[in-house]
C-alpha cells in the first residue's frame, strides 16, 4: 500500500462490531479494504456501512477455502481484525497480513475462553467481566494479550445490562489496539504467564435454560438474570405448560428451612414468592398461560 493508511480486513458480525466499526471509519489513518460478515446471518448493518463507505462487503462459508485465501493474498492488509466473528483462522490465513490478526473477546483472558461468556460470568456469581484484545493463534482464545480491562458486576447488572456495557468497552478497546498496532507500541502478553491453565465455557445450549429449584436463592436469582431479556429467559413448568422468568430477587434475611424446591408459597400483585433449596426466592417478571395458584409447584420437565 502506498497511500500512507494502515490497511485492515474487518471480520464481524453484531453490535460489538458496528460500534467499533464506527470509530475505526472515522480515523482518516486507517483504510478497510473489506468488511467479511457471518455467513449464516450476513449481518445488515455492517452490509450497509460497507455500501455507504464505499468498503467491498465479503460472505463465504470458508473463510480458509483455498480461493478465499488467493483472494486475500492479493489484498494483503496490514492487519486482519475479528470483533464477535464465528469462524476459526487457521495459520496461513491468521498470518497473511503483515502484523497478523487479533481478536476482542468480552471475557478476562485466560478465563473465560469460550462461548456465552456474560451469562456465564453471571451465574458464577463474578463481581467483575473482562474485555481482552489478543492476537489470534491456533488455539481457542489462547493468543498473547494486547490490552484488557475489568468492569464490575453488581446484583443491579443483568446479562442485558453487561451485553450493553460490553459493546461500547469492546469497541474502544478493540480501536485501541488497533492504533498501539499501527504505531508499533503494542504489546504480547503470553496467556501462560498469568494462569498456565485458564478456563474454558462451552456454549449454551437447548435445555441450558431450565431452573433448578433445588439449588441456592443465590444460584437461582444468578441463574435468572443470566437469561433474561434479551437472551431465552430462564425456564420452569407449571403443569405441563412452560413459565418464562425473567426477573427474580433475593429476599434479604430469609429464614433457611427444608419444604419442597419449586413450591409457589404465595402470589401478590408484585409477584410470586418460591421455595428454593434454602431459603425463598421473589419471581417479578414472568409469563405463563397457566393459572398460577399458591401450593402449586413448579418443576423441571
Amino acid at each position: 500500500m502506498t497511500d500512507g493508511k494502515f490497511h485492515i480486513g474487518y471480520f464481524g458480525d453484531g453490535p460489538w462490531a458496528h460500534q467499533a466499526l464506527e470509530k475505526i471509519l472515522a480515523d482518516a489513518s486507517i483504510a478497510v479494504d473489506f468488511i467479511c460478515v457471518r455467513y449464516e446471518t450476513r449481518d445488515s448493518v455492517l452490509c450497509q456501512m460497507g455500501e455507504s463507505h464505499g468498503i467491498p462487503v465479503k460472505c463465504v462459508k470458508n473463510i480458509n477455502a483455498p480461493d478465499f485465501l488467493t483472494e486475500m493474498q492479493e489484498i494483503r492488509p496490514d492487519l486482519f481484525v475479528s470483533m464477535s466473528f464465528n469462524q476459526i483462522f487457521r495459520d496461513e490465513m491468521i498470518h497473511l497480513p503483515c502484523y497478523d490478526t487479533i481478536n476482542c473477546h468480552a471475557g478476562k483472558l485466560p478465563f473465560y475462553r469460550g462461548r456465552n461468556i456474560l451469562n456465564w460470568a453471571l451465574i458464577n456469581d463474578e463481581k467483575e467481566f473482562g474485555v481482552t484484545v489478543h492476537y489470534v493463534d491456533a488455539g481457542i482464545d489462547t493468543g498473547d494479550i494486547i490490552l484488557q480491562e475489568t468492569y464490575p458486576i453488581t446484583d443491579a447488572d443483568t446479562y442485558g445490562t453487561l451485553l450493553e456495557r460490553s459493546y461500547g468497552a469492546c469497541s474502544k478497546l478493540l480501536y485501541r489496539a488497533i492504533r498501539q498496532i499501527q504505531a508499533g507500541m503494542a504489546q504480547r502478553i503470553p496467556q501462560q504467564m498469568i494462569d498456565p491453565i485458564g478456563m474454558y465455557c462451552g456454549a449454551r445450549t437447548e435445555g441450558d435454560e431450565i431452573i433448578d429449584w433445588r439449588q441456592s436463592s443465590r444460584r437461582v436469582f444468578n441463574f435468572i438474570r443470566a437469561l433474561t431479556r434479551p437472551g431465552v429467559g430462564a425456564t420452569t413448568y407449571l403443569d405441563g405448560e412452560i413459565v418464562k422468568i425473567y426477573a427474580a430477587h433475593e429476599v434479604p434475611e430469609a429464614r433457611r428451612y427444608i419444604n419442597t424446591p419449586g413450591q409457589i408459597l404465595a402470589k401478590d400483585v408484585d409477584g410470586l414468592t418460591v421455595k428454593t433449596e434454602d431459603t425463598v426466592i421473589r419471581i417479578t417478571d414472568y409469563e405463563t398461560a397457566a393459572h398460577v395458584r399458591v401450593g402449586m409447584r413448579f418443576q423441571e420437565k
